[in-house]
């Protein structure tokens, strides 16, 4: 054998994976087909400005908080800064003319919410007991396997059974009446990518309970992370091959059916291993790097008939303007035209393309989250909508970088279409941009290799999730999958479906693969006073040296 274990793909949950092999003791490679690791937590260059295109900001890094707790076991926290977004509303929702800031703190958000729609106290309370309830069941069902569990799960977990598999949207309208309270209750379903009448109410309680006690986002961007993993790894003996792409998951017969020994790169090369961790979604992993004779009837069938979460339009851009006197600040913006946060998901037909604006959009000011990536004047801002796969389908045969002009003239189209919401947000953000790119569901397929330019893995929907995920372990001996399509998404979600796999993998519990130490550096990112002086030192120097250029 090459090594002991290969994994594909070296976004979140591959990361975690091999990292946990490795701190068992495992030889460990792995292999990633872009040019730069992390899968969604990469960033990349463009026009001489950094963007980061699937980390906008986690959640549970305060003392106690299980993100903080995993990072510190795997040994990658004490590598890592965080920065705090704003307490008073990392969260702003801007719903029509209407703006409501979500705040740090379950009990603060409640109370906030309590006074701004005091007609509606009763039935807030409700909402957030029920949260609070469902998420406490989530979390203590996760750990537990074990046949006498099951029997008992209906007495332990009733509010999770009872509630659990209903839509967000029935959850809220019985229990408030008020249409743009119930558009802020539902509007952080963009983290999830399923709208409020699709999305179970589970999914959405355990996201919005993962940012209950505020956000971070991670100094340097989405590239942190993947390099603080991999420097870990590299001092456990693991390694990255950058540009290698795997084309076939070797197998070999064993017993009455299959055993994974390794894999074979696009240009040929046969890496041999005792068992494969593959952090490409199912679709990739059982529909194009198997043979189709090692897939049994029952996953074809699955695939066949497997419904993907939404895609998206991802607007980077620069923007020459102050924008703090425009009212940015470090806190994500949602914005929905109306009330009806589900007309942002409802994004199939062409008409949604042929309005004049996108009923939903998300805008992040990445320099005002990390004030270390701009010059103070200039500032990196993203923004996303959803859209669906089948309106680019038309293109996916094509070449990247050699597509016809009628994508290119779409793309202006769709990229005009989002600054005129971007207006509706921060007004007067769309004639300060001094450079913008737009991708869409083929860039994602690009670089990111997610089956029809998928942003969360598998759909969120009710019989998607939980125990009917993708299992980590395949059919196939030796090959076990990790990922957002599994255990859950997010980068905690990926994480943990790579800590999980490995542990399976390795024969082991997952407690046995952490004894790391050390927890990340958290700081305020709009209290530049609050920071250590030579943190503030650095930020000085580094305005200056970028006003200079």
């Amino acid at each position: 054998m090459d090594v002991d274990a290969v994994v594909i793909g070296s976004g979140a949950g591959g990361l975690t994976a091999a990292l946990g092999l490795a701190r068992a003791g495992e030889k460990v490679l792995v292999l990633e087909q872009h040019d730069v690791p992390g899968g969604w937590c990469h960033s990349f260059e463009l026009g001489g400005y950094q963007f980061s295109p699937g980390v906008h900001y986690v959640g549970e890094l305060g003392p106690g908080g299980r993100m903080r707790a995993l990072l510190a076991g795997l040994g990658v926290g004490k590598h890592l800064t965080f920065l705090e977004l704003d307490p008073n509303g990392y969260e702003h929702c801007v719903i029509g003319d209407e703006r409501f800031d979500i705040p740090r703190g379950f009990d603060r958000y409640k109370a906030r919410l309590e006074a701004r729609f005091p007609g509606e106290k009763e039935g807030i309370q409700a909402y957030f007991r029920l949260a609070k309830q469902v998420t406490h069941e989530l979390t203590h069902e996760a750990g537990r396997r074990d046949f006498g569990a099951f029997l008992t799960a209906p007495w332990r977990n009733r509010h999770l059974l009872a509630h659990g598999l209903r839509s967000i949207d029935t959850v809220v309208s019985g229990l408030v009446r008020d249409p743009l309270l119930k558009a802020i209750l539902t509007i952080q379903a963009g983290d999830h990518g399923l709208g409020p009448q699709q999305a179970p109410a589970a999914v959405h309680f355990s996201v919005q309970a993962h940012y209950f006690e505020g956000g971070w986002y991670p100094r340097g961007g989405g590239r942190a992370l993947p390099r603080a993993f991999l420097r870990e790894l590299k001092e456990h003996g693991g390694a990255l091959q950058l540009k290698a792409a795997v084309s076939r998951i070797l197998t070999e017969r064993h017993g009455s059916g299959w055993r994974a020994v390794g894999v074979r790169l696009d240009d040929g090369t046969e890496i041999r291993a005792k068992r494969v961790i593959s952090n490409a979604d199912p679709g990739v992993t059982y529909g194009r790097l198997l043979p189709a004779d090692r897939v049994s009837a029952g996953i074809r069938k699955r695939l066949d008939r497997q419904p993907w979460s939404v895609s998206g339009l991802s607007l980077f851009m620069a923007v020459d303007a102050d924008l703090e006197s425009m009212g940015c600040n470090s806190g994500n913006y949602w914005y929905s035209a109306t009330p009806d946060v589900q007309a942002g998901y409802d994004v199939a037909s062409l008409e949604a393309f042929e309005k004049s604006e996108f009923p939903g959009q998300f805008l992040t000011v990445t320099t005002l989250k990390d004030r270390l990536k701009g010059d103070g004047r200039v500032h990196t801002c993203e923004s996303f909508v959803f859209v669906s796969w089948e309106m680019f389908e038309r293109w996916a045969a094509t070449r990247y970088g050699a597509r016809p002009d009628a994508y290119a003239t779409m793309k202006e189209d769709l990229s005009q279409k989002m600054l005129r919401g971007l207006d509706r947000i921060v007004p007067g953000i769309s004639q300060r941009v001094v450079f913008r790119e737009l991708g869409t569901p083929l860039t994602n397929w690009h670089y990111c290799m997610s089956t029809r330019g998928n942003l969360y893995g598998t759909e969120k929907s009710r019989w998607q999730v939980g125990p009917f995920a993708w299992p980590l372990r395949s059919e196939i001996a030796g090959l076990h999958l990790c990922g957002a399509s599994t255990i859950s998404h997010g980068v905690m979600g990926a994480m943990t479906s790579g800590l999980f796999a490995a542990a399976q993998a390795h024969h082991c519990r997952a407690e046995e693969l952490l004894g790391g130490s050390g927890d990340p550096t958290l700081l305020p990112a709009d209290d530049v006073a609050a920071w250590p002086a030579d943190q503030q030192a650095k930020l000085a120097r580094r305005h200056g040296e970028l006003a200079a250029k």
